[in-house]
């Protein structure tokens, strides 16, 4: 490149064109720019051009950054917190992971729930002398939203700082386990009343199985159908579904009821009860009464369904996927 007369700086490459516009890409003195102009406008030249003084552009980058000191951090995304009803819940943390493990000098927390602000000695919620919140007894209208407001000066020299906390607190419940399970039975005619007296002696001795466990047993459906066996003809089978719950209705408040394993309990018993009748059949000699479980019929399901007011979101709480 040619000098330029008296200048001593290099000639500038030709214009760029770009979408009708042209750019020339000037160096020297320092700086980086870019101009552009229209079309058919004359260009502006070197001396047209000022650069901006760099002390005035620390200035403002120190401002900027002090500006944004003074204001805090940037808050961080709500955090959701799922605390069983009746229970006693974790700490819920007035810091972030950083500032947990970082000095702070004077630090002030302040919490405010759906409600309002949350005094430290509240029966139900207690704020520590490090700022975490607990829950003592959650019910569910105490769910929503909770913020807490933290000051602190990371040295003594610096100014304070702000940090604003938000966590979603859902009330959440066990599910209502139960069992539902289906056998099929060799049957009399499907019009016949032996088949009715029955019903009611086999729901009467599974009922019988779970008492003692507050366990009860009831019959969803019951359906007699004719049926076309591979090589023995036709015969009339009684088809069954059962479900096996609990024995009352409200949900557990504590964790000595245990639902799940009086469940399993009663599936056992269910189980072993089904199998010793077709023990019973294999050392009869005589010939097979008219009404007889049939062999490896029976399935039985685990179910899980939520109080009235409750659900399951998998997608929304992946965190508690089988929370109510």
């Amino acid at each position: 490149a040619r000098p330029l007369a008296g200048a001593g700086r290099p000639a500038a490459p030709p214009p760029r064109q770009s979408g009708g516009r042209s750019f020339r890409r000037a160096s020297g003195g320092g700086g980086v720019r870019m101009e552009a102009t229209a079309p058919g406008r004359a260009r502006r030249g070197w001396r047209g051009w000022r650069r901006a003084p760099a002390v005035g552009s620390r200035l403002f980058r120190a401002a900027i950054v002090l500006l944004l000191s003074a204001f805090g951090v940037r808050a961080p995304p709500p955090v959701n917190v799922y605390v069983m009803v009746h229970q006693k819940s974790p700490h819920v943390l007035c810091v972030t992971q950083r500032l947990r493990n970082s000095e702070m000098i004077d630090p002030s927390f302040q919490w405010h729930g759906p409600r309002g602000k949350i005094i430290s000695e509240n029966s139900t919620a207690k704020v520590t002398s490090t700022g975490s919140l607990i829950f003592q007894n959650f019910e569910e209208n105490m769910s929503g939203v909770y913020t807490c407001f933290l000051e602190y000066k990371p040295t003594v020299e610096e100014v304070v700082k702000n940090l604003q906390l938000k966590y979603v607190v859902y009330a959440y419940r066990e599910p209502h386990y139960y069992y539902q399970f289906t056998a099929r039975y060799h049957a009399a005619p499907c019009n016949s009343i032996y088949n009715i007296s029955f019903e009611k002696k086999l729901l009467q001795i599974l009922s019988k199985l779970v008492l003692d466990l507050s366990c009860e047993v009831s019959l969803l459906k019951s359906e007699c159908h004719r049926v076309k066996m591979q090589r023995a003809g036709l015969q009339n089978e009684l088809f069954f579904t059962f479900s096996d719950t609990e024995k009352s209705s409200k949900p557990c408040v504590d964790h000595s009821c245990e639902s799940s394993k009086r469940l399993s309990k009663a599936k056992n018993l269910i189980e072993r009860f089904f199998n010793q009748q077709v023990e019973v059949l294999g050392r009869r000699a005589e010939p097979l009464p008219e009404i007889y479980y049939i062999e490896g019929t029976l399935q039985m399901v685990w179910i899980n369904r939520c109080f009235p007011g409750y659900g399951i979101n998998i997608m929304k709480h992946p965190k508690c996927p089988e929370c109510c």
